[in-house]
């Protein structure tokens, strides 16, 4: 919560039980200036936001009573006194609670020695796009990139502009003004900022299946602030949002998932089943095998990889003309993804040369790696799941790869810790976090990322991986050579 907004809440919550004595003892004039003053101090300097409504509000309620009641008169109870004090505290809970739950956070500020420059791509591909209804329509996919960037004063970006911020609103049924407070958030990212000397090992992200495809500042800012070209995926239709540089927009297709995940849920049913009739690990196997290669989800995966290598089919001409030129090595690609992003990631690594290694966070790699292993290092890291449910990805990497498979969990943590969530709504309960520090669950996550590729694209060896298995935060495995 901000300095301003802090202050004017303690105020209104105090002021109640002791302006009688303060008005006599200094003049009522004197509180209802100060506390005019406070409001202008916070609309000026942080400015307004409805989620404090409640609060400016009982402000004015504030100045009314002090105005007008006598000072003098002694608090009586009656139920008209009752009453109003009852709907003073009543007004207070969402006073403080709505700007707690939804505030104006803070970011990390990224660690690595490069400022961060993004910039859009629009990639027009000839493929035809499955999820509309007109036959003659080609996918069409906006990409972010986030590069090491040399310092600049320019202003930062806002945070989550565009479609992925309207049809955030548009998913919980607000208008797309409820989410202008978001203005108010600082980013560590500049937009088109010239780049910091050299070239960089090229990253490309997946994010998960129904989100933000740019809700992941915290990051995707520290990753390219320690020396990578991030292209950040927008896969239309199944983000939240797109904008095209026209100025049109595209969202979520709901239709589209009610179609493809019709009665899916009889090819997850034998699985349950079998975890809870306590089936061995080995009697499990052969069911988890036949679900997750005829899961809709594989479906998505495999979509998003096309999409995938539509970008690295383009990297060689990206290097060669527009803002990317001579900054791509094109020796050092990754991949990595969240959630379903990180199953794509996953499956893109398996089957493409061009990916020397990959890191799947948190996602369940649907498809055919449960009868094969990864033929480069591969880095996945869970979220702290509940031990009440099948572990699919524990029967998928269970053969893992002929280099190098790190497995890590982050502890206390939940599915959307990778992501700004934690960030945006504090309240794990709401948001279906861990009780993991926000900052400190990325920085680990974020920590661990980099690592990896510093170690297996940048072939750094001072960066060793073993150091995470003394986390307190981690449990964390190191395997290697796996055949089939």
């Amino acid at each position: 919560m901000r300095f301003f907004e802090l202050v004017l809440l303690i105020s209104i919550t105090i002021l109640p039980f002791c302006w009688k004595f303060l008005a006599r003892k200094f003049n009522s004039y004197y509180l209802i200036a100060g506390l005019i003053v406070l409001i202008l101090l916070q609309l000026v300097i942080e400015g307004y936001r409805w989620q404090l409504i409640p609060a400016y509000v009982l402000t004015l309620i504030l100045v009314v009573r002090i105005r007008f009641a006598n000072a003098e008169n002694p608090f009586r109870f009656s139920v008209l006194s009752v009453s109003r004090s009852l709907g003073f505290l009543i007004l207070l809970v969402p006073a403080w609670l709505l700007p707690l739950v939804l505030p104006v956070f803070e970011l990390p500020e990224p660690r690595g020695p490069f400022s961060v420059g993004t910039n859009d791509i629009h990639l027009k591909t000839n493929r035809p796009e499955p999820i509309t209804e007109n036959p003659d329509d080609k996918r069409e996919l906006m990409l972010k990139v986030w590069y090491p960037a040399l310092a600049v004063d320019t202003p930062s970006e806002t945070y989550v502009p565009g479609a992925g911020r309207d049809a955030f609103a548009l998913k919980y049924g607000l208008p797309a003004s409820a989410l202008n407070y978001l203005d108010y958030v600082k980013t560590y990212a500049h937009p088109k900022a010239p780049f910091a000397e050299g070239r960089f090992p090229v990253l490309i992200f997946s994010h998960g299946y129904g989100s933000k495809a740019t809700g992941y500042y915290a990051l995707l800012s520290e990753i390219a602030s320690r020396g990578y070209i991030v292209i950040n995926m927008n896969h239309t239709y199944e983000s939240l949002g797109t904008t095209f540089p026209d100025g049109s927009e595209v969202y979520f297709d709901y239709a589209w998932q009610q179609q493809i995940a019709a009665d899916q849920m009889q090819t997850i049913t034998p699985i349950q089943e079998a975890f809870r009739d306590s089936l061995s690990f080995d009697q499990r196997q052969k069911i988890v095998r036949d679900a997750v290669q005829d899961y809709f989800e594989g479906d998505i995966q495999e979509r998003w990889v096309k999409d995938m290598q539509d970008v690295l089919d383009r990297l060689p001409q990206w290097n060669n003309t527009g803002f990317l030129k001579n900054k791509l090595n094109l020796e050092q690609i990754g991949v990595f993804g969240h959630s379903v992003g990180g199953g794509a990631a996953g499956r893109l690594s398996l089957f493409d040369s061009r990916i020397k290694a990959g890191a799947n966070l948190d996602g369940i790699q649907w498809g055919t790696k449960i009868d094969t292993v990864f033929q480069k290092p591969f880095l996945y890291i869970s979220a702290d799941w509940p031990a009440e449910h099948e572990d699919l990805n524990a029967h998928i990497y269970n053969k893992k790869s002929t280099d190098y498979f790190y497995e890590a969990k982050l502890l206390n943590s939940g599915h959307p810790n990778f992501m700004d969530i934690p960030f945006m709504v504090p309240v794990p309960a709401l948001a279906g976090t861990g009780s993991i520090d926000a900052e400190e669950g990325i920085e680990i996550v974020t920590d661990l990322v980099t690592r990896f590729f510093d170690f297996h694209l940048k072939k750094k060896p001072e960066a060793n991986l073993q150091d995470f298995a003394k986390s307190s935060l981690l449990e964390f495995r190191v395997f290697k050579g796996d055949s089939i």
